[in-house]
């Protein structure tokens, strides 16, 4: 991650840090552009068709964005869940593609500045490229109170910063597929909560279009609400590293196909000979077992060895048939 790595026995390594952090703040700053200029133009695309198709019906007289259409929030949370994955596909080798300061919190530097900047920079691209008003901006639906928006944005963004957390932080075999499932995940939670609060989970995302068009008296709700979600799903990943996780259900991204359970027939094949055996041993003896065959779940037990069921290290114990 950014500046997360420094040797403080090598002299001069403090200016070099500076250095590089500095030239992560430029390209993370390039990366949440990107994100949340093909992010937020994907919704004002969807806000602006549907007001023209209201207009040339007759029922709406201007550029007033209406109340949100079940085709525009699919449109609307597949542009911002699209624009995330690809975004961070692009830059997640780079800086790690976090674009979102709600998931840096800790990287003051490089994960807060950077950000907010790229989101005024991109609110200000689109407010010039595209006719009328910005209609991106963030605030509670109709209905729905303050508080509530401050808590559904809590949870939603809890959802995505663990989702980073254990996709992309957490390394294993799937970690280059991360923006996949991070993508998908604000795909889901924008699905949800688009229509409630605007689906900001970011704060940089309510803060560039409002220093563009004017903020609003609710503005403070996409401040706590996403720092709320942060502090619950650090909270949740400490507990699940403290437990620690991988012990519960090990070899999960195994590609050993000996993990893999056996097939009914083999496990019916293999319980039968085996309680024969015992049944027809004239007293206490060594348990029989055939090497080859279906790992024993009473002789290994789901979180046993590192991968499971260690099929290799029984053969040592094993009395061959």
């Amino acid at each position: 991650m950014l500046g997360m790595s420094r040797n403080p026995e090598a002299p001069g390594k403090l200016l070099g840090s500076i250095s590089t952090d500095l030239q992560a703040a430029a390209l993370e700053f390039c990366g949440t552009f990107v994100f949340l200029l093909f992010g937020l133009g994907g919704l004002q695309a969807a806000s602006y068709q549907n007001t023209l198709q209201l207009s040339q019906s007759g029922q709406s007289g201007g550029l007033i964005k209406p109340t949100f259409t079940i085709v525009e929030l699919l449109f609307s949370s597949a542009a911002l869940g699209l624009s995330l994955l690809f975004s961070v596909w692009l830059f997640y080798r780079v800086t790690g593609g976090i674009f979102n300061p709600n998931i840096s919190t800790a990287l003051l530097l490089t994960g807060v500045i950077g950000p907010m900047i790229a989101a005024i920079a991109a609110s200000a691209v689109l407010l010039a490229l595209l006719p009328g008003p910005l209609s991106f901006n963030t605030v509670p639906g109709p209905g729905t109170s303050k508080s509530q928006a401050v808590f559904i944005e809590m949870f939603v963004t809890a959802a995505l910063v663990l989702s980073v957390l254990m996709l992309a932080a957490e390394k294993h075999r799937s970690t280059a597929f991360a923006p996949i499932g991070i993508g998908l995940t604000l795909f889901a939670c924008e699905l949800f909560a688009l229509i409630f609060t605007g689906g900001s989970l970011n704060t940089a995302r309510s803060f560039g279009p409002a220093v563009v068009s004017g903020f609003d008296a609710s503005h403070w709700v996409y401040w706590v609400g996403p720092f709320l979600g942060t502090l619950l799903a650090v909270g949740l990943y400490t507990i699940f590293k403290h437990v620690p996780y991988w012990t519960i259900n090990p070899g999960q991204d195994s590609i050993d196909t000996t993990n893999s359970p056996s097939g009914p027939v083999d496990t019916i094949r293999d319980t039968t000979t085996h309680n024969t055996s015992r049944a027809n041993a004239p007293g206490k003896s060594p348990r029989r077992i055939d090497p080859n065959g279906p790992a024993d779940r009473d002789d290994y037990p789901t979180g046993t060895g590192p991968h499971g069921y260690d099929r290799a290290g029984r053969n040592s114990e094993a009395v061959a048939v």
